[in-house]
């Protein structure tokens, strides 16, 4: 049999093509898994905007087989796609045929920020990300001209002017959430070691975040404060860094096993019962370190260990129970909407153990919104990164709250608390956003809001 000279160049071509390296990639077996029934469609925040097949689930495990298989190159046309996910995780709630879209975006990113070479700019704005967040000590450096930035009135012109947004959309969404800075912005004031109030049941740990120490340090005291009068010790060691959640998104492999190591050691000696995080983008990484870390043959059981003591402040409230007495926190009736955050509801199927704690305040009545598991569009960094398209969500997520006729937004998440109140704003609509660890800590102390 012979073989054309064309055919012998396309297949050598083919078998030259930049694709995955060995190290992880995609599983083939979970690619198989997709029947390709298109379950996911109405429920990919990415595809019901952009409204292109590959920007969808189905679409980007097509292209994770044809690169696995060398039909495809991993370039800037695949790329985009992969990059255009939010990695909500609401495909993986709706598929009926249970196909781990999180394990293969996962393997994906790491894949790509190996082997892919982005653009000079994309690369400037990437490490300007993974440089500042997940260090909230460098971070806080920064925040000192911020702060005078917001003081001055600089930023009102800026905003006013849209003249950032013209110069860099990403930049100019970076400075949209950016939240008031305050003196309080710049205190750490949590002690190590905080005794319970009465009689102690547990003693855990407590994750303070990056952006949540920062940015949400009275959600964090709240947090200490429900916890402790709900008879638990709470431990925070100083050692703790970023959770992981970030790097651990975007595919920076390394960065995201040093840190999660550097978390497993912050708490290594301390005996505690749980660790306990208020940040949903961050529970779902730190119960993924098992994972994370499969590969490290030091700390693969630690890992598993750490993981497996790993709570949301909701989810392990509403297992042991509240034991200190709640108040109304109006004279009437308050009615508030619960906001789903995707690495709560579809990362750790946690979804009816808020709702089931902030009924227990006296006088809560809870709205449903419409669309409760469509992404709000911040997705740890996406809506600085992804900015249009994160804009049409943010504006779909407020519009479906405010629909709700709701006094109060809950939302257990402070990218979502940011990217709900900036939308809130633009849309000139007056709400609160609160954490729910600030409601309950605001029962128990019989505070009421205004």
């Amino acid at each position: 049999m012979q073989v054309s000279e064309d055919s012998t160049n396309n297949t050598a071509s083919i078998k030259n093509l930049k694709g995955f390296d060995a190290s992880h990639p995609p599983d083939p077996k979970l690619i198989d898994s997709c029947v390709h029934c298109g379950f996911c469609l109405s429920t990919c925040p990415s595809y019901r905007v952009i409204g292109k097949e590959m920007d969808s689930p189905r679409g980007r495990i097509y292209l994770m087989d044809a690169i696995n298989e060398g039909e495809i190159a991993l370039n800037t046309a695949t790329v985009e796609h992969f990059d255009s996910c939010l990695g909500c995780l609401a495909c993986v709630s709706t598929c009926p045929s249970g196909v781990q879209y999180d394990k293969l975006i996962s393997a994906t990113r790491h894949q790509v920020e190996r082997n892919y070479p982005r653009t000079l700019s994309d690369k400037l704005v990437r490490q300007l990300i993974f440089s500042l967040f997940p260090n909230p000590d460098i971070l806080r450096i920064l925040l000192i001209p911020l702060f005078f930035y917001q003081k001055s009135g600089i930023s009102q012109v800026i905003r006013a002017t849209g003249l950032l947004k013209k110069i860099s959309p990403r930049l100019a969404a970076m400075e949209s959430i950016l939240p008031k800075i305050t003196i309080k912005t710049f205190q750490d004031n949590l002690p190590t070691i905080i005794p319970a109030q009465g009689k102690k049941r547990y003693r855990v740990g407590m994750i303070l975040g990056c952006v949540q120490r920062l940015f949400f340090s009275p959600v964090n005291e709240a947090t200490v404060r429900v916890l402790t009068a709900n008879g638990c010790e709470v431990v925070i060691p100083k050692s703790q860094g970023c959770c992981a959640a970030l790097p651990e998104h975007q595919g920076q492999t390394e960065q995201a096993k040093a840190l999660a190591k550097q978390m497993i050691d912050s708490f290594a000696d301390t005996d505690v019962d749980y660790v306990i995080i208020n940040a949903a983008g961050c529970g779902h990484t730190l119960k993924e370190y098992g994972h994370i870390l499969e590969d490290d043959a030091e700390y693969r059981e630690k890992a598993k260990n750490f993981a497996a003591k790993v709570k949301d402040a909701q989810e392990f409230l509403a297992t042991v129970g509240l034991t200190a007495k709640l108040s109304p926190l109006k004279d009437k009736p308050l009615n508030l909407v619960y906001q789903d955050a995707c690495h709560l509801l579809h990362g750790q199927k946690i979804s009816v153990q808020p709702r089931q704690i902030l009924k227990q305040i006296p006088g809560v009545q809870i709205k449903e919104p419409l669309d409760a598991a469509l992404c709000c569009g911040s997705a740890g960094v996406y809506n600085m990164l992804q900015p249009e398209v994160a804009e049409e969500l943010g504006k779909q997520k407020v519009t479906n709250l405010l629909n709700t006729g709701a006094e109060l937004i809950a939302s257990p998440n402070p990218g979502c608390a940011l990217q709900i109140t900036k939308h809130l704003e633009l849309q000139g609509k007056k709400m609160g956003v609160m954490h729910p660890m600030e409601l309950l800590d605001y029962s128990i102390r019989g505070i009421k809001l205004t």
